[in-house]
């Protein structure tokens, strides 16, 4: 079977990302796709189909939140044994819903996902919560937080209670939990969060610019960018020796900051003009 190409994938990535109902599942696997391109259509098929298979193993509609949570914790948690452990957050697998899946570890936002989509396919009143430093799982109605059950899939499905949600919040931040932070976090915010961590992992990795590249481009398809993600996209591209596209895209950042930043303005175009130099 024939693999994309990385324009296939940013193209598909794009689109999604721009339609009126983004699918967090597909956007996820395609960033999946963008690290290992050689799965092609038949890994974006695999990765719903076990997310099909696991949903078809739920319980026909446990009862309200607290039973649909602990429904899943049993499911996922305790017979698949999806968590997470301090070693994943070295692994860019971790951040990939397609080994996910298959190695049943994962950052707590990608196992999140996993907890989300299983349980949305059962039909449970299930979204994303996105409590700063820690993504987990909320049950039911999003209107109505004083009902609300939130779970830790990175714990196995833990159910929280207000308590450990505020430590979690507090230890993170060193503020107290807030209900605005409560809210359902929206597909394109989930896979810029994702695509942040990623971003991350490479940065701590000079020798993986390949992924740092790959992730700022999928962040730069998502609408509504940061614009620094342009000058972030031409420093990668000088460092990995493309230096006219990378000067290029600096050019292109500092006319974007320039009417509100003309001293960052003319540094970005130094910078721009020292990586064409390296051409002579």
């Amino acid at each position: 079977m024939s693999g994309f190409e990385w324009a296939q994938v940013r193209e598909r990535f794009a689109a999604e990302a721009r339609s009126e109902r983004p699918d967090l599942a597909l956007l996820c696997l395609l960033v999946g796709a963008a690290a290992d391109p050689a799965g092609g259509e038949g890994g974006l098929d695999a990765g719903q189909i076990e997310l099909d298979r696991l949903a078809g193993q739920v319980p026909y509609r446990p009862g309200g939140p607290a039973a649909w949570a602990e429904a899943l914790r049993e499911l996922l948690g305790e017979r698949y044994g999806f968590r997470g452990s301090a070693a994943d957050y070295d692994r860019l697998d971790s951040s990939l819903l397609d080994r996910v899946l298959v190695r049943r570890r994962g950052l707590p936002i990608l196992l999140s996902v996993v907890w989300v989509e299983v349980a949305r396919r059962a039909g449970a009143p299930v979204y994303g919560v996105a409590l700063p430093g820690h993504f987990v799982a909320g049950f039911g109605p999003p209107e109505d937080i004083g009902r609300q059950v939130l779970v830790d899939p990175f714990d196995g499905g833990r159910l929280l209670t207000g308590e450990d949600a505020d430590l979690l919040v507090t230890g993170a931040t060193g503020a107290p939990l807030e209900p605005s932070m409560l809210t359902p976090a929206e597909p394109l915010e989930v896979v810029m969060r994702i695509l942040n961590n990623i971003r991350s992992w490479a940065a701590a990795r000079p020798e993986r610019s390949d992924v740092a590249l790959w992730a700022v481009e999928l962040a730069l398809a998502v609408p509504s960018h940061p614009a620094r993600l342009r000058y972030e996209r031409g420093q990668l591209l000088v460092r990995r020796g493309d230096f006219l596209g990378g000067a290029a895209e600096l050019e292109e950042y500092a006319g974007l900051v320039e009417v509100v930043d003309e001293g960052t303005a003319e540094r970005v175009r130094g910078e721009a003009f020292a990586a064409r130099s390296l051409l002579n």
